[in-house]
């Protein structure tokens, strides 16, 4: 794992690239992630007894529960999801069943380590595909150089050599061998790149439209019809067509083709299967819409049906999936919520138990704000510049501009609903709306975003109550 060198420290840097605050949240997170690598180190007879402590976030929106999950995705090397709980349903409903969630991590494992093979096996397939494109290019000469090559062999078994040979064949040999030296010749403008855009016509599979496992266990009517479409297409030979493409292109296809070709999928299916049991991370976002505040509020019951049929899966069970059957027992959840018109105390207790680790955000102030739009690496004014420089535009944000919107956004979430960091997102595009409208008619030129130009962009809005809540 690229993660097996990172301290839990060294985690928490990493994320303090991209997030700014919620020190307690990263660091759970940073100690749930090594306590992972620990346990794979720890002796056999001890490994099985140490089961991951869930984590379960609390904060309200754009606190940066669902951005930890993002990055943490891209940190680790390991099989990793992120799932709404609002779109499962109680086994008996029509809709995805909690199960699913394990059979997307087993197929994320699964693209993971198989991406890993391909790369490993990338510079073995490349003769392969090589010989594959010339044969496109040249069809027919592949056979034609294994004939030229070939000695004439009479039905008793004596060879002919060429001097004894009839006319008719020398000449046939003679073709043959102009064959080949065109194929070597097309050999060599393939490796100089020359041949890059011509077409050609290669054969390739259709790609299924609708999902093959997930049929039948929760999906739409046009899934279902997708699907049956494709299982018939399939069972009639037509799970092929033909597509013309340029070299390039067609190189692409071929590649994957050999790799495919190349690749152990039983090997690949052991290997998922192990990463995602013992190291697979599932991360829950807005668990708090399926908590029953109220035992007698609509749709309640199903919505309680959905926090039952988790437990099992947080728990520890088995779940089939078409690489095998993944036991769940070891797998880390992380549960992120809101938890704005409910309490981690309204779900039901035996879901409660399977969190013991909780953390709560903190709500971000003016200063955290000026820290997001100049800190990480994908700042907002970042990416503004980078935008709009795009178009000949160069703008600078000075330190009274950043001071401004720092305090508006905090402003307007203390007076409205307090969407968090997502505050910042609306008041930079509001600020900058006229300026990337007419961008391309400022080309060369430098503006500098102050604190006055924020003001005439924002000071009507803010200042009207009922405008902001829809404004901003």
């Amino acid at each position: 794992m690229a993660i097996d060198g990172l301290t839990p420290k060294q985690i928490v840097e990493k994320l303090d690239q991209y997030i700014i605050g919620q020190e307690k949240a990263k660091k759970a997170v940073a100690v749930a992630l090594r306590n992972r690598i620990r346990r794979i180190h720890l002796a056999e007879d001890i490994r099985d007894e140490v089961a991951p402590k869930n984590i379960l976030m609390i904060g309200p929106t754009g606190s940066g529960k669902t951005e930890i999950a993002r990055r943490l995705a891209k940190l680790v090397n390991a099989p990793f999801i992120k799932v709404e709980a609002t779109k499962y349903t109680e086994v008996g409903y029509v809709g995805r069943d909690v199960e699913s969630m394990i059979r997307d991590l087993m197929a994320v494992g699964y693209n993971n380590v198989k991406a890993e093979m391909e790369e490993q096996m990338k510079e073995a397939s490349l003769p392969k595909v090589e010989e594959k494109l010339l044969d496109l290019l040249l069809p027919g000469s592949s056979e034609k150089d294994k004939k030229a090559s070939a000695p004439e062999i009479t039905p008793e078994g004596a060879i002919i050599l060429p001097a004894h040979l009839p006319q008719e064949k020398i000449d046939e040999q003679k073709n043959d061998e102009a064959a080949a030296s065109t194929r070597e010749k097309f050999r060599a403008m393939l490796r100089e790149g020359k041949l890059e855009d011509r077409e050609v016509e290669v054969t390739v599979k259709r790609q299924p439209r609708g999902p093959s496992m997930e049929i039948i266990a929760g999906g739409s009517l046009d899934d279902l019809q997708n699907g049956m479409q494709d299982l018939q297409n399939m069972l009639m030979g037509k799970n092929t067509k033909k597509k013309t493409v340029t070299v390039r292109e067609a190189r692409k296809i071929l590649q994957e083709e050999t790799l495919d070709s190349m690749i152990d999928v039983d090997k690949v299916s052991d290997i998922a299967k192990e990463r995602v049991e013992q190291s697979g991370i599932v991360f829950i976002d807005e668990i708090d819409k399926i908590a029953t505040k109220n035992q007698n509020q609509s749709g309640s019951v199903s919505r309680e049906g959905v926090q039952r049929d988790i437990l099992p899966i947080v728990e520890g069970s088995k779940v089939n999936t078409k690489w095998g059957v993944v036991d769940t027992t070891h797998i880390l959840f992380i549960a992120a919520g809101a938890f704005s018109m409910s309490a981690p105390s309204d779900l039901i207790p035996e879901l409660q138990g399977r969190f013991p680790l909780r953390v709560e955000l903190e709500s971000l102030t003016k200063d955290e704000f000026k820290r997001i739009l100049l800190e990480p690496k994908n700042a907002l004014t970042k990416q503004y510049t980078a935008l709009l420089a795009t178009e000949g535009l160069k703008i600078e944000f000075t330190e009274d501009a950043i001071d401004r919107m720092s305090f508006l956004a905090e402003d307007v979430n203390s007076r409205s609903e307090n969407i968090g960091a997502r505050r910042l997102h609306t008041i930079m595009e509001k600020v900058l709306e006229d300026v990337s409208f007419t961008a391309d008619e400022h080309a060369g030129e430098t503006l500098a975003i102050d604190a006055k130009f924020v003001d005439e962009k924002l000071t009507g809005v803010v200042a009207d109550v009922d405008l902001s809540r829809y404004i901003l």
